[in-house]
């Protein structure tokens, strides 16, 4: 190929690559503000040369393809990373409520109770015959059982809130690798047939950025541009076009355990919102729930074994104060006052109704180490310390989290996100590729016209 002919072909391709370069430079300042999208770049190469005679002509410039920009090992670290703060933030919300149960500035813990009870038998000490006083110890006693129920009661209503995000959050997932296996299909039919299957990777990747906010996932390369998903431990969730279903089974305590095709992954689950779900679910408040069940029994069988020991305004022997539990487990919530008559308080230790002996003894209580080796206030002050910190050290590790992730995406952004300076740049750039060539096509044309008009 040669002559002015040769010439045009040249220049026609030119047109036609460079109008694909001006698309492509088109559809990223299109898309600058569009979350998730990579950038594309038109890869140009020049056309095989050929030779006449003893002379090697080049035959043009042909656009080879268009690839987006990404970086798969920086999309890998978005997603680990996005699970963590899932799973930070599954934990969070709920242990935010929890603590908010046991705020002792704004009057929802139990310390002001616990203290308020043994105030009352203080007073009681003074005057020990003074039925106003006798109520005030059985009204203190009253508080206290209820603050114990309610708090539990609270604790148990949250725990079944969170059951039913557990249950959500599965639904949420199912939904997402539904979606991925539906644009996995679209990615290998993309590359199979050549084409740029950039737009639906990145359609992918938000997918998947979504999914690691939810659960912890594994990926695997599986060829040709598609992508296996797993749990973390391997459970299958998207192989190819085809996605695999979590379910929900309810287990012997009420909540919901999470099987993959029949087979139980609940203590499996690592990562994302649902990890977290699950660890407020059926550690941190169980966790809680036993130390409130522990402070309720040992509290009220102390005070009962106290209470039994002395007598009563009638000189009769006391009976119990607290209605007795069945064991520890439940005793927060099955806890409450045992007598309704003042003169029943056991104030006495020798049966004469001036004595204070007992009340004295049910006092002393509260220095004593009747809680897990541990005084009652020490013992809920732990307690409340250890909601406190587990907070903490979760919204130090989401900050913490937070500023790696950030960081990352910025790292990504240097890579897939569109530059409009840089877009402009090229759009001019090309711009003027084309008009050259284009001048080229009036040159040929008026070169033409004058050889056949030669001829003629």
């Amino acid at each position: 190929m040669g002559g002015l002919s040769g010439s045009l072909n040249i220049v026609l391709q030119s047109l036609l690559t460079d109008q694909g370069a001006i698309e492509t430079t088109s559809n990223n300042i299109a898309n600058v503000n569009t979350p998730g999208y990579s950038r594309q770049r038109p890869d140009l190469e020049e056309t095989p040369p050929i030779q006449i005679g003893g002379l090697t002509f080049g035959t043009g410039v042909q656009l080879k393809q268009v690839v987006s920009l990404r970086d798969s090992i920086l999309d890998l670290r978005v997603n680990q990373e996005t699970q963590l703060q899932g799973q930070l933030e599954g934990f969070l919300g709920p242990a935010q409520q929890i603590q908010s149960l046991f705020n002792e500035t704004a009057g929802t813990g139990l310390q002001t109770n616990i203290t308020a009870f043994f105030n009352s038998l203080s007073q009681l000490s003074t005057n020990p015959s003074n039925l106003n006083t006798r109520q005030a110890v059985l009204s203190a006693a009253q508080n206290l059982a209820t603050s114990f129920n309610q708090t539990s009661i609270n604790l148990s209503n949250l725990q079944n809130s969170v059951n039913l995000s557990v249950t959500q959050s599965v639904s949420q997932i199912n939904t997402l690798t539904t979606q991925i296996a539906a644009v996995n299909t679209q990615v290998s039919t993309a590359a199979t047939a050549g084409n740029n299957p950039g737009p639906f990777i990145d359609q992918r990747q938000q997918l998947l950025n979504q999914l690691s906010s939810l659960v912890g996932i594994s990926e695997i390369n599986a060829g040709n541009g598609s992508l296996t998903i797993t749990t973390a431990n391997g459970a299958p969730l998207v192989v190819a076009g085809q996605s695999f279903g979590l379910t929900t089974q309810t287990n012997a305590s009420g909540f919901q355990n999470i099987l993959s095709q029949g087979s139980d992954i609940t203590s499996q689950i690592t990562g994302g919102q649902l990890a977290g779900q699950l660890q407020i679910r059926d550690q941190e408040i169980p966790s809680i729930q036993n130390s409130l069940d522990t402070l309720a029994f040992n509290l009220s069988s102390a005070i009962n074994t106290q209470h039994q020991a002395g007598f009563d305004l009638n000189g009769n022997a006391g009976g119990n104060l607290f209605t007795p539990t069945n064991g520890v487990a439940g005793a927060a919530n099955q806890i409450s006052v045992a007598i309704t008559d003042p003169k029943l308080v056991a104030a006495s230790g020798d049966g004469t109704a001036g004595d204070n002996s007992n009340a004295n003894a049910l006092l002393a209580l509260q220095n004593q180490n009747i809680i897990s080796g541990q005084k009652p206030l020490d013992f809920y002050s732990n307690l409340v310390f250890k909601i406190g910190n587990d907070v903490s050290n979760a919204q130090s590790n989401q900050r913490a989290g937070s500023q790696v992730l950030t960081q990352i995406q910025n790292l990504q952004g240097g890579v897939s996100n569109v530059d409009i300076n840089e877009e402009s740049a090229n759009l001019v750039r090309f711009q003027n590729a084309y008009e050259a060539s284009a001048r080229v096509v009036t040159v040929i044309n008026t070169l033409l016209e004058t050889t056949i008009g030669m001829v003629q």
